[in-house]
């Protein structure tokens, strides 16, 4: 591992890189820049986040990833919907969401109803299980969540997530209907993520306490759907031996358990997020 190097490339190239922290076996090694002062945009890194507050429910038996989506609509939106629409949404399991293998959702929602648009969305192939990345999913499984659980999915996080780890930093904002918007829009530090990270590379347990089943943890961050990226677990990416937590601007947390290590960054490298994975692994992975 070079991480001076990784640094240095980092400088050289002018990247919008915020704060790198570098954990090996379970320890923080190494750490440059703003690692826990501000908070910054993770976008997708939200849905994992999601991904763990389902995983709780799930072990309190509040939810079951194999129940159906209709099972938890309100019911005026399932009575707005064509009989076509209440068929098609109806072979919908939470599963399918949590993996990305509804074929057919628009990536994002939109209107004054985030929900009556999701809803909205002609299935032909309802069965057909294919990984097409939307932000619709995650949503209809907060909202999901939300129905099931009988209170805000963003109070229910702060106070088994984030209480218990530790983190006071962070934002997140909810769509126009009130539901938690599990899809985007939080904001962390980078130390606030590598805590979410160091609770699943443990199996469910931080600080030796026990927030989340082994079991939970085990298939959501194991490949569940099939990708060209290398698979998807729930609303987690598949990464070498281990996994990723991701967002679109180049915010990373991954898990390498056969290396014992875990590195986090947050940055906002748009179309150039590419380049800083490159550089990372080429530095930090095999130099």
């Amino acid at each position: 591992m070079d991480f001076e190097a990784f640094v240095s490339e980092i400088e050289e190239n002018g990247w919008d890189v915020h704060g790198i922290e570098v954990y090996e076996r379970g320890k923080l090694t190494r750490r440059w820049g703003d690692t826990d002062g501000a908070v910054y945009d993770v976008f997708s890194v939200t849905k994992t986040v999601l991904s763990i507050a389902f995983g709780m429910a799930c072990d309190r038996e509040k939810i079951s990833p194999d129940d159906l989506l209709m099972k938890y609509l309100p019911r005026e939106k399932k009575e707005k919907m064509s009989p076509a629409q209440r068929e098609a949404f109806g072979k919908i399991t939470l599963r399918r969401l949590l993996t990305m293998s509804v074929g057919e959702l628009p990536f994002q929602a939109a209107g004054e109803s985030y929900l009556d648009f999701a809803l909205g969305c002609a299935l032909q192939r309802p069965e057909e299980k294919t990984f097409n990345y939307s932000n619709v999913s995650a949503y209809l499984v907060g909202v999901a969540l939300t129905e099931a659980l009988g209170e805000d999915v963003g109070t229910f996080i702060e106070r088994n997530l984030f209480a218990p780890l530790g983190i006071t930093k962070f934002s997140y904002e909810r769509c126009p209907e009130g539901y938690f918007y599990g899809a985007s829009r939080m904001k962390l530090t980078v130390n606030e993520l590598s805590r979410i990270g160091m609770l699943l590379c443990n199996g469910g347990v931080y600080d030796g306490r026990r927030l989340l089943s082994e079991q939970y943890v085990r298939t959501a961050t194991s490949v569940q759907q099939m990708n060209r990226e290398g698979g998807y677990g729930y609303f987690i990416w598949k990464y070498r031996d281990g996994f990723s937590i991701t967002g679109k601007g180049g915010q990373r947390c991954y898990c390498l358990p056969e290396a014992g290590l875990m590195i986090t960054y947050l940055s906002d490298m748009g179309e150039n997020a590419r380049a800083l994975r490159e550089c990372m692994e080429r530095t930090l992975l095999e130099g």
